[in-house]
Formats: structure tokens, sequence, C-alpha cells
């Protein structure tokens, strides 16, 4: 077995199935990109669903890769076992429709086992098999040469999540020795495949060779396919000989670094303190990764989860001794541990670091405001005579406050107080529900169709400098299969050896347009280009007269729509430099339209967009397109793109010969779409709107040249009919219009808030002057006349300053509804009245509930005709308890 670094295993795996003939496939951003279905990457296969259920075809069939992936179902495992992570890498290699089970199997074992590779000890390599599948069995037995003992048959090895590819899998476990043979011999867990800890899971290769179908049965998929996962965390565990995953090189130099700033803790000598320094290391790497993937803390979501990792590393600080801020001092260790694969961290470590310090040191005040919330609950339970802290309270505290359940049980503990966590359980699990219930209910990958996945014929895109075109026709599909002919009515899908136009792609939307016959015969309508599995231009088509395969046509995309097309996106190109200018260079796209009628984009930042920098993006962008630059395209190879300064566009992939769009050399980017020649040809850009989309995700929409001009027009008519109703000349002098009507208006409020309190002040006289005496106190209970609940208090205000009586108790009706105050004075509440329990007993009476300070409550209701009894309760109250 060799001895190596993390980094070594990574790029040797890399490199053992490149010389399989596998196309490296870079790790993909952990936010998913046009897939609904997962909050995260979780899985190395996620990002490449599109191939399996055959939607694309890549261009080459073995693929490899290592991605970052972030799983958080059993977070509460995290630091408590051996393996458990939120963030961790998966090693994959796969197969879409080429080798299948023999070359998978083979080239496993020979990455783990050969001198030239990892040269593990074949003897302590064991694999499960699916009962039924006889073939890999005899695989790993006649082919690799395993011993029967080394061949365990499991029936859970079957790989399926519902409609879709699935099929049989093999894993293969690593034999750690007696020393972690934990488990008595006859425990029915104690194999390869159990749960225990000496037979260690390193690889699992599935074998896609059924269609999940709709019905819940199965049939032989068309193209079978290999899926394999290793977690590179674990088998780097093994090389460096470590007794769990946070003792190797990807973990300790991070705990290294926290031992330097907790309170004298040494990660090794106390199994707690263990515990904290394994979750902060642990959640560090995940939140630096997300961050630098474009999510941000936020109460939804992805973004809620990330909120949740960095408030439970923070209460993990707690125990070490750390009371500041501190996880964003450790953002650069992991940029360095994981630089070789992965620069981002290190590129982007100021923003990472920024956002997580912000959300530290907010949190840090939300501790507070949660242990003054529990120090009252504590102290009402208490004098309530209660010794049990509810579950509902302590869900309270972890959903509103971000107060892990933990420290609410450390702390009811430390006071003598038990908890309901069951009752807490039960509120997560209905969250839980509420959660899936509003997730997508789309299906996480399809079923493989056959109808374009044999489709061999070429078409080249040439729309870039022409809008018309002579394409022979090569393919026409229905719904169902592949025809020679359609006929006038049809709707079907075209593919022609050449073609104008542009398939919808990176957000800009497809041509539209016709074609005609040799004899200028319209014959069909383009209403969609999009893109077939293979890449070809697939456009969808309205027949008017026959189509026949073989013929040559004439395409010609509606030039207008074109134009307006056009405008837009390469303005979408200028506001994206103008947006980083103005926000900083954190704002990655994070999607985006391109329509003829406006554009849409949508970007990462960490907080509101101010006017000014609205403003000040609107002005970027006109300028640039009144400097009239020369928009300019290149063909090149990737690495000479980021030479050039391109921008790559959030989530996408590029091949090994990308178009490099640059305009005057202020925005230069990564684009397959089609642009103007001259930014002049935009004409002028504005901004109709900005907001936010989602946790740390904001969108603007603007619309350039045509459109433009009409918004200015649509604006001039509403600026005349605002000038109108003020009786303003001019439109400028609408202004100052508004300005004298604002002063005016303010005047007369002045006139109406002062005639009402001198009414409340006549009103309070009459209330004040009905006092009655129950038991020694003086009660005054009334139904007044009031405004709002504001006029209410003022009565208070009034009634406290005079100290009229000991107890105060008003009610008004108004629209249907009912608000109701009460109030006790400071020698009354002492004989244990609270105006609190008073609105409690008399708020049920008018329909509605309430609540509040022992000196002041108020509630409301819906039921004006219990207003009276409410009022007529409130001396039996004081009657019962003075």
């Amino acid at each position: 077995m060799k001895q190596l670094s993390s980094n070594q295993v990574r790029q040797m795996f890399l490199d053992f199935f490149e010389k399989k003939g596998h196309s490296i496939e870079p790790s993909a951003s952990l936010v998913p990109i046009e897939d609904p279905t997962l909050l995260w990457i979780n899985s190395g296969v996620a990002t490449l669903k599109k191939y399996f259920d055959g939607s694309v075809i890549p261009e080459n069939r073995r693929i490899v890769n290592a991605q970052k992936s972030i799983r958080t179902n059993d977070i509460e495992n995290v630091g408590k076992t051996a393996r458990h992570h939120t963030l961790f890498e998966m090693l994959g290699n796969f197969s879409i429709g080429d080798y299948f089970k023999e070359e998978a199997i083979l080239w496993a074992w020979e990455f783990l086992t050969d001198e030239k590779w990892l040269n593990l000890d074949p003897q302590k390599l064991y694999v499960t098999v699916y009962p039924e599948d006889k073939e890999a069995a005899q695989i790993w037995r006649e082919k690799v040469g395993l011993a029967e003992d080394h061949i365990v048959e499991v029936a859970d090895n079957f790989w399926d999540i519902g409609a879709g590819p699935s099929g049989p899998d093999s894993e293969i476990f690593y034999d750690r020795g007696e020393a972690f043979d934990t488990l008595a011999k006859d425990d029915p867990e104690n194999y390869p495949g159990g749960e225990n800890e000496r037979w260690l899971e390193i690889w699992n290769l599935v074998f896609s060779e059924f269609n999940h179908k709709e019905d819940d049965t199965y049939e032989p998929l068309p193209n079978k396919n290999i899926d394999t996962g290793m977690g590179l965390e674990r088998l780097v565990s093994i090389l460096q000989d470590a007794p769990t995953n946070f003792e190797t090189d990807l973990f300790m130099p991070i705990i290294k670094e926290i031992e330097k700033i907790s309170n004298g803790k040494k990660y090794g000598e106390n199994s707690q303190d263990d515990i904290s320094f394994k979750v902060i290391a642990d959640h560090l790497r995940a939140v630096s990764f997300a961050i630098g993937d474009g999510a941000l803390p936020s109460n939804e979501g992805r973004g809620y989860v990330l909120r949740r990792l960095l408030r439970r590393a923070v209460m993990h600080g707690k125990k070490l001794g750390i009371d500041e801020a501190f996880m964003y001092k450790l953002v650069p260790i992991v940029g360095k541990i994981m630089f070789s694969h992965y620069p981002e961290i290190l590129e982007q470590q100021t923003f990472i670091a920024k956002v997580i310090q912000t959300e530290e040191e907010r949190f840090h005040e939300t501790i507070n405001d949660g242990l003054m919330i529990l120090n009252q609950l504590v102290a009402d339970l208490k004098s309530a005579g209660e010794t049990r802290i509810s579950g509902k309270d302590i869900f309270k505290l972890y959903d509103t406050f971000g107060f892990p359940v933990e420290l609410t049980e450390e702390y009811a503990e430390d006071e003598g107080l038990t908890v309901d966590h069951e009752g807490f359980i039960k509120e997560m699990e209905a969250q839980r529900n509420r959660a899936r219930a509003a997730r997508s209910d789309e299906k996480s990958m399809g079923t493989q169709n056959q109808l374009f996945s044999e489709v061999k014929a070429e078409s080249t895109f040439i729309g870039y400098d022409q809008t018309t075109a002579e394409g022979k026709l090569e393919v026409i599909a229905t719904d169902e299969k592949l025809v020679p002919k359609a006929e006038a009515g049809d709707k079907v899908r075209l593919i022609f050896a050449q073609t104008p136009f542009y398939a919808e792609m990176g957000g800009q939307v497809a041509d539209k347009g016709l074609i005609k016959d040799a004899t200028g015969q319209l014959v069909g309508k383009v209403v969609d280009v999009k893109k077939a599995p293979a890449g070809q231009p697939l456009h969808t088509v309205e027949v008017l007269e026959e189509l026949t395969v073989g013929e040559t046509y004439h395409l010609s995309v509606d030039e207008t729509v074109r134009r307006k097309i056009t405008r837009n996106h390469t303005a979408t190109h200028l506001l994206h430099q103008a947006l980083k200018d103005s926000l900083g260079q954190h704002a990655n796209q994070a999607g985006s339209l391109v329509t003829a009628d406006y554009l849409r984009f949508d970007f990462t930042h960490f907080g509101q967009v101010t006017q000014m920098e609205l403003a000040e993006m609107e002005r970027k962008v006109n300028e640039k397109i009144w400097e009239s630059l020369p928009v300019v395209t290149v063909e090149t190879d990737i690495e000479t793109a980021r030479e050039m300064g391109a921008m790559a566009l959030f989530g996408e992939k590029y091949g090994d010969v990308v178009r490099v769009v640059n305009v005057g050399d202020y925005s230069i980017e990564l684009c397959g779409g089609v642009h103007v020649k001259n930014s002049s040809e935009i004409g002028v850009f504005k901004i109709i709107s900005e907001s936010g989309i989602g946790a740390g995700v904001r969108r603007i929409e603007a619309v350039t040249s045509e459109a433009a001009y009409r918004f200015f027009q649509t604006e001039e008519r509403r600026l005349n009919k605002v000038a109108h109703l003020v009786k303003a000349q001019q439109t400028k002098d609408v202004e100052a219009k508004i300005e004298q009507l604002q002063s005016e208006l303010k005047e007369k409020q002045k006139e109406n808030e002062a005639l009402q309190a001198k009414l409340t002040n006549e009103q309070a006289n009459d209330i004040f002057g009905e006092v009655q005496e129950v038991n020694g106190l003086t009660v005054i209970a009334a139904k007044v006349e009031a405004a709002d609940m504001n006029q209410l208090r003022q009565f208070a205000d009034q009634w406290k300053q005079k100290a009229v009586s000991n107890i105060l108790a008003l009610g008004f009706a108004k629209n249907g509804k009912v608000n109701l105050l009460t109030a006790v004075d400071q020698e009354t509440i002492k004989k244990g009245l609270k105006a609190g329990d008073l609105i409690k007993e008399i708020a049920p009476l008018v329909g509605g509930g309430g609540g509040g300070r022992p000196d002041m409550a108020q509630a409301g209701g819906k039921n004006p005709a219990g207003l009276t009894a409410a009022l007529d309760r409130v001396t039996d109250w004081v009657q019962q308890n003075s």
C-alpha cells in the first residue's frame, strides 16, 4: 500500500481512467443547474443525469470526475462517527452505453491493487453483489480471482431511485483488521457490508441495465451504463492509516488551526472536544465551498442549510472556549488544502470570509437574544411550578433564533428542568414534511428515449453571420418515430445539414422563421429550436405543405426578432461587467434569459442593491453603447480564453474549443450566442426592475432599443398624467408641486392629531370618572370610541400618568373587529394580578386572543357582539383573583 496525499490520490484516480479512454469532467458547482429536484449536488452522477437518461449524448461516452458533493440528511452524526461529512468528494468513472460490468470490475481491481497505482493488499478486499446478479459474481470469481469467502451476496445491492435507469451494484470493502473489530463474532452486522467499523466500504460499482418504468415494471435498457462512486475521504484514511477520515491531510491542517485559537484545547485529549473540532472542520469546508459556488446564508432552502451549518460550528466553537467570530479566519487553510483541484476557494477567499464573518457576528447577537428568551422561559416555568420545556418552545428557539437544541437541553439540565425532546422531533418532522410538500415533484431522471439517441446525421449552425441558408433535410421525427415525409397539418421536429436557426441555449431563446421549397412556396413555420441529444439543432415545425427527407429547403430566420435578441444578448454581457464593476467581483451570473422583448439577468449578491448602484450600472452600460465598441468573436481553446480574461458563465461546461465574445475589451466572456457587430446597435439600455428572487440571488430585468423607447413613452405618459392630477403647468414643475402638497398634507395631519388628542382627553375624563371598587382594588372597564390600537395606548398612558385606578380594561369595535387593552399598576402586580392574564381571560369572549407584559397587554378579535360581555368579565376576574 502506497503512502499518498489526498491530492495525489485524486489525481491518480483521474489519470488512471484517462488512460482508459475517459474524458475528465470538471467538478460542477454544488448549486444544481436546471435541476429543481436537488437542493445540492449530492453525488458524482448527479451532474451527469442528462447523459444517463439519453437527453444529451456526450462527446465521449467514457467519463471520469472528482465531484464535490453535499449531503445534510444526517448532519447530527457529523463529528460523532468516523466517516460522516456534509461536504465530501466522490470519485467516479462512468460509461454511457459503452463498456459494462467486466471492464468496470477489472479496472476497479487494477486501480486498487496494481503496484503502479494504489497497491492495496488483495487479501484485504471484499465485495458484495446482488444475489440475482450471477454475471458480476462470476467476473469477480473467474476474471479477478477472488475467493468465495471474499464475495458476499447482499439483497440491498440494487440501485434504484424510481423512474429511470436502475440496476444491481457491487460494493468493494477494505478489511481494516481486528483492531477495528468492535462487534461480537456472532453479531449479524459483523460482515463486509454490515454496520461495523472493520470492513470499510470504499467503492460502489453500479450496473445500470434496466429502465424502471412509470408503472413500476422493469425493462432492459437500450444502452447499459456504468456509474461508480468512491469517497475520497474514506480512501485517503486507509492510505494514510488514519483511525477516521478526520486524521487525514484533508482535515488535520484545519483542526491544527482551530487548536491555535481555542482556549487551550487540543485534539485527541477529550472525546467531547474532539467532536467539536471535527464538526467545525467539516462544516467550514462545506460552507466555504457552497458560498464559493454562489449559495448564501438565509432562512430558506440551501441558504437555511448554510446558516444551520455555520451556527452549529459556532456553538461548537463556544464549547472550545472560542467566544468570537473565528471561522472566517480559517478559510485560507481550506483553500490551501484543496487548491490543486479547487483553486476557486483561494480565488474567492475574501468574499467567502466576508460572508462567513457577517453571519458569525450576526449569530453571536442572536445567541444573546435566544438566551434572553430562554431565561424568561425558564423563569416563567419555575414560577408556574412546571419542570419541563415543551417541544414547541425548543423548536421555536431552534427555528426562530437558530438556537441549537443541544444548547437548550444543556441549559435546561443546568436549571434542573427536563425537555420534551420527542415533541421537538415531532415539530422537526412537521417542518420536513412541509419542505417535502414544497419541493418540486419533477422526476430526478427520465427514462431513456431512443428516438434521437441513434441519429448520427450531422448539422452545422451557420447563423452567426447569416440569417438565410439552403439546408438539406436529414431527419423528420414525430413524437414516436422517425419518418420519411411530413404532411400539411403535422407538427414535427427536423434536422437540416446546415441551418441559420439558433437553438435555445445559454439563456438565449431560439430563432423563429420560415421554410420554403425550391419553388419559393412556404412549406413550414419554425416555432422553436432546441438541441438534440447529440447536439444538432432540432427545429420544431408547423408543416404547411409536404416535407421530404433528402430534399433541400430555403431556411430564413425572422430578422426583426433576431436583431432584438442580439441587442439584448450583447447588452446582457455589458450588464454583467458593469454589475461586477459596481458591486464587486463576487457578483456572478446565476442564470439569464435573453428574448426579443427584454433581458433578465440573475446574479449572486450578499445584500441589497441600492438605487445609486443600479443607476451606476445603467450609466456604464449606456456609455459603452455610445462608445460604439466593436464586438469581436474568436474561437480558441479554453486555456487561451482564460488568459484573455474571458468570464465563464455560471454552471456552464465547456469543450476543448470555446467561443470568446469581446466587446471592446470591456466585456470578455465565453458564449455560444449570437451578438451585434457593434455596441452602438443596441441603441439605449434601461433597467426596469431589480429584486431578490431567493437566498442571495437577485434579478435585474432590462430593455433595449425599441422596447426601451416604448418604456420611456409609457413613463412620459404617466408623468403627464401626474402633472395633470397635481395641477402642475408643466412636467418639470411636478416635483415642486408634489412637495407643496406633501407640506400641506402634513399641516392637515397635525391639525387632525391635535383635534384627536383633544377629543381623547375629553373622552378620557368621562371614562376615568367611572371607577369601580372590587376587593379593595379600583377598576375601570369601559367601551371607548377609538380610531386604532394606538389611541387605546394613549388612553393607557394618560391613565398611568394620572394614577386613576389599579386596573384598566378598554375596548372598541370597528369594521367588524374588536381591540382590547388591559393595564395593571405595579402595586397590584405585586399582589399577583397581571395584565397578560386578564387579557387571556377576556379575549376569547370577542373571538380572539392576545398577550403582553404584566403591566400592559392587548388583544384582537372578530366578534364585536361579545365586547360588552368581555368588559363585564373584568370585575369578576378581579373578584376571583384578589
